[in-house]
């Protein structure tokens, strides 16, 4: 082989390996151009936004009951009963609740009065109908309010009446009925309570009562009604038991 040939042979080697070396700074520089520049830093990574679902609160009770003499009890209980001057038991349709004359009778419910007046037995007396064919009814009243006409839509915590003892009764106190239809309930398995809907009106349980028959005594018997003493071991007589009503 010639000097010259060969001198092109080392030359092409040459020219290939600068060719090569120049390539490899290219992809050198473009890979630390898009990998390493810090103008060209990976995406910050994403991540799914979980939103917390609130559920609705619930729908306000469909029914709420207070109590017709707030801050008063039960005295005399729903169920059989016989007062002293009575032969036989009866049902006792409601609840007596006793307090000093003129304390307030309000309405337990919503409603709208559908009656309001007097009679021989129940004294001065107002009715409301409520939701769910339930009625009240507010019986011995001292003074019904003029407001409190048949008609007049009411409001739970309305004053409707004040406590009394018209009719026959054995003392200041109101007697309170719940009724569906003509089916006699305990009140007290309404008074103070809520239920979300009509579905949920205790009116299985409320219309139970105990077939025994209390004896009631009261010590304040209604003209006219003769009255058994009822002495205790030491001889003195009894004090009322329960209001009658």
């Amino acid at each position: 082989m010639s000097l010259a040939a060969h001198g092109g042979m080392r030359h092409f080697w040459v020219e290939g390996l600068l060719a090569i070396a120049l390539t490899l700074c290219v992809v050198t520089a473009a890979y630390a151009t898009t990998v390493f520049s810090p103008s060209a830093a990976p995406p910050e990574p994403t991540y799914a936004k979980v939103v917390a679902q609130v559920p609705p609160p619930p729908p306000p009770p469909e029914f709420q009951f207070g109590e017709p003499v707030p801050g008063h009890a039960v005295n005399s209980p729903f169920g059989l009963r016989k007062m002293s001057w009575e032969k036989h038991g009866r049902l006792h349709h409601g609840v007596d609740i006793a307090a000093p004359a003129g304390v307030k009778v309000v309405a337990v419910e919503d409603g709208v009065i559908v009656r309001s007046g007097s009679s021989p037995s129940y004294g001065r007396f107002v009715e409301v109908k409520h939701a769910g064919g339930l009625t009240s009814f507010y019986a011995h009243l001292g003074r019904i309010e003029k407001a409190a006409r048949a008609g007049a839509p009411v409001s739970a915590g309305t004053v409707i009446g004040r406590i009394g003892s018209s009719g026959i009764s054995t003392g200041p106190h109101l007697h309170f009925e719940i009724r569906r239809g003509e089916t006699p309930l305990n009140p007290v398995a309404f008074m103070g309570r809520e239920f979300a809907t009509a579905e949920d009106l205790p009116l299985k349980s409320a219309a139970y009562y105990p077939k025994k028959v209390r004896v009631a005594q009261a010590s304040r018997p209604p003209a006219g009604k003769r009255q058994t003493a009822v002495k205790t071991d030491g001889g003195r007589v009894m004090a009322s038991l329960e209001v009658g009503g």
